[in-house]
């Protein structure tokens, strides 16, 4: 019997795990924290988002880069595939409006624990509170508890994450070791977050917290309708984190971008201009904006704060501004506020079985790879798709030798 050490007890170091122990692997699962899955756990506060139910063809467009090994993965475990799958472990699932895909009981932990019942009856070790520093003449070192251990294994598996929520686990110390291993890494960046806005004190005091409902947003990325919420620093939410990396990188390009919104996606410039034409030019801004483009609140005061005083007084060049508001960002949020990451291991530095050309026998899943996806289900499906193909990689380069 064959042992695979698998360091990272995720989704995509689990999903390796159930794979191989039911190949007849002798599996042990490594792990930094006291406990297996806490980001997953954490994702399933907000109703464990596991896969969307678009048709899979846009499905796949949704992650960047689209490496050929990362579609060949995604191809091999689909989201019917990942419903069935979670079915089997009593988490029936249902499609949302949105065509997000949850678990019925709209948490993670029922279907965690039922996992790792399953991993347990496959004889699969779990071994918490080991901590990867880097690798040995030998195989593997880990921190513990009683001091350094030092591992040997016939593969070795990370999905040790990205650099989001760190105080999670994934806290991205294995970028260096791998980088001095002869992996070529890209710089890991902040994805799925939110953007710094100038917002004044009185704006903060009102409005923070506050939703934006029923726009859409256009970036880079193209345009999407959703929502998004006013933070203390800025904006955040679904809609901000569909357009972020798009955003994201017009900010290091060109040092300045706009989170540009549609206040009325409903109504034409056309329209809104005999509407607001057609008010009492003596009364306020607010009550014109109100009674001829339905707006107030948050969604007036966002008017008032990114047009100028000429496009409040002329019908055509506001309709115009209310169908194309610019809020101006100045930095992203920090990668620890992050849903996840972009950057990590590139695609050239692995075969087509996830193993790292530099170092064979060592293979790698998750979001240590370089890509990213929005949040709708991506990320997971992401995750499980390619703990799956690296432990199918594994079996194969095992039965070659």
């Amino acid at each position: 019997m064959v042992d695979v050490a698998i360091v990272g007890g995720g989704p995509a170091g689990l999903m390796a795990a159930e794979i191989l122990a039911t190949a007849g692997c002798r599996v042990t699962v490594y792990d930094g924290m006291p406990s297996l899955g806490r980001k997953f756990l954490l994702a399933g506060k907000s109703g464990l988002n596991l896969t969307h139910a678009e048709p899979y063809e846009r499905f796949v467009t949704r992650y960047h880069p689209l490496a050929p090994a990362l579609r060949n993965a995604l191809d091999a475990f689909r989201p019917d595939d990942l419903v069935a799958w979670a079915n089997g472990l009593g988490a029936d699932t249902f499609v949302g409006s949105s065509g997000r895909v949850f678990p019925k009981a709209m948490k993670a932990s029922p279907l965690l624990r039922a996992w790792l019942r399953r991993l347990g009856g496959l004889g699969v070790t779990v071994k918490t509170r080991h901590r990867w520093t880097g690798f040995s003449q030998h195989g593997l070192v880990f921190e513990t508890m009683d001091g350094a251990v030092d591992v040997s294994a016939d593969a070795a598996l990370f999905a040790l994450g990205g650099a989001s929520w760190p105080r999670l686990g994934s806290n991205a110390q294995w970028v260096e070791p791998f980088r001095a291993a002869g992996a070529e890494v890209a710089d890991l960046k902040p994805a799925n977050v939110g953007f710094d806005v100038d917002w004044d004190a009185p704006f903060i005091e009102r409005f923070a917290g506050t939703p934006v409902k029923s726009v859409t947003a256009t970036s880079d990325a193209g345009t999407a309708p959703g929502e998004f919420v006013v933070s203390r620093h800025g904006i955040e939410g679904g809609l901000v984190y569909a357009h972020s990396a798009a955003l994201r990188d017009r900010l290091e390009r060109d040092g300045k971008a706009n989170f540009v919104i549609d206040l009325a996606p409903g109504r034409s410039a056309e329209r809104l201009a005999h509407d607001l034409a057609r008010q009492d030019a003596k009364a306020s801004f607010s009550n014109r904006l109100r009674k001829g483009a339905g707006l107030d609140g948050v969604k007036a005061t966002l008017v008032r704060l990114f047009s100028s005083e000429e496009e409040r007084r002329d019908a055509l060049r506001l309709a115009a501004r209310l169908k194309a508001l610019p809020i101006p960002l100045i930095r992203i949020r920090p990668i620890e506020e992050a849903i996840s990451s972009a950057g990590g291991i590139r695609f050239d530095s692995i075969d087509d079985r996830f193993m790292l050309k530099a170092r064979p026998g060592v293979f790698v899943a998750g979001e240590m790879l370089d890509w990213e996806a929005p949040t709708g289900g991506y990320l997971l499906n992401g995750c499980f798709a390619t703990g799956r193909a690296a432990a199918s990689g594994i079996m194969d380069w095992l039965e070659s030798r």
